[in-house]
């Protein structure tokens, strides 16, 4: 069976490293590129020796100089108008798992998703995708049932937006669930009682933790958490070398994880 050829984005990042190991040790697979930012100090060495792993004959670059069935990008906002460009002419797959986008962005994607199949997730958590569900259920069953409901996020003390796209999803799902308007941000102060129309989020950032989200759903004497745990970055990396596979030989569209995973919505 003939590999699929994928390029990773941000390959000497944290996540970038961890898929270059993960997918090499894939025998659907070949990591056929790593690319990332030209100011990367590690620019030009072996991205198998940068991922802690064997010698591959792939050099990380600033630049995709060879054709790829897929990308998988875990980079920054700032590449994406460069590397839209390169999916859109050169027709290629895109699993894009970047957070931090602007609204205009998050409108690049769906406008490049018009001419290839585009994969976009705020995690590629395969368990965060089921707890998204679950709570998903859950506001549509408590919805009008008197719940509070609040979003706290934990993650690791590099992370450079809060709340975390994750946090914002689920937020997201449950609004659209059970109608609330506002959105509050933390809490300081006199501030009053909670206001029933709200959803509160909270981002903990503490350390390596690679991620934790805990959804409460509050009521007079009882309380629903959902929880979802990673206890380490390998969950979204599988995630999304999962999607990738997923996304070589399909029509233009924009896709998620809930197709990955067979999920009716």
């Amino acid at each position: 069976m003939k590999k699929i050829r994928v390029a990773i984005y941000g390959a000497g990042g944290r996540m970038g490293q961890r898929l270059i190991a993960l997918g090499t040790a894939d025998k659907a697979l070949e990591i056929a590129a790593a690319v990332d930012s030209p100011e990367h100090p590690r620019i030009g060495e072996d991205a198998g020796e940068i991922a802690g792993i064997k010698k591959l004959g792939i050099v990380l670059t600033a630049e995709l100089d060879r054709e790829v069935d897929a990308i998988i990008d875990f980079s920054s906002p700032r590449s994406l108008d460069e590397l839209l460009k390169y999916c859109v002419d050169q027709k290629t797959p895109l699993v894009y798992a970047t957070t931090g986008l602007s609204a205009e962005q998050e409108s690049q994607l769906r406008e490049a998703a018009k001419s290839i199949p585009l994969l976009w997730s705020p995690s590629m958590s395969m368990t965060v995708i089921l707890a998204m569900q679950l709570a998903r259920s859950a506001g549509r069953i408590l919805k009008d049932k008197d719940a509070d409901v609040e979003i706290i996020e934990h993650h690791h003390r590099f992370k450079a937006d809060a709340p975390s796209g994750t946090a914002l999803k689920f937020g997201q799902l449950i609004t659209k669930e059970m109608g609330q308007s506002r959105s509050v941000f933390g809490r300081e102060g006199k501030c009053g009682a909670r206001k029933h129309d709200e959803i509160g989020y909270h981002a903990v950032r503490t350390g390596d933790n690679p991620g934790q989200h805990t959804i409460l759903f509050g009521l007079l004497g009882e309380t629903l958490e959902i929880t979802v745990k990673a206890s380490n970055r390998d969950c979204y990396a599988l995630g999304a070398l999962e999607a990738a596979k997923f996304l070589v030989g399909k029509s233009a569209g924009l896709y998620d994880m809930n197709d990955v995973l067979g999920i009716r919505t």
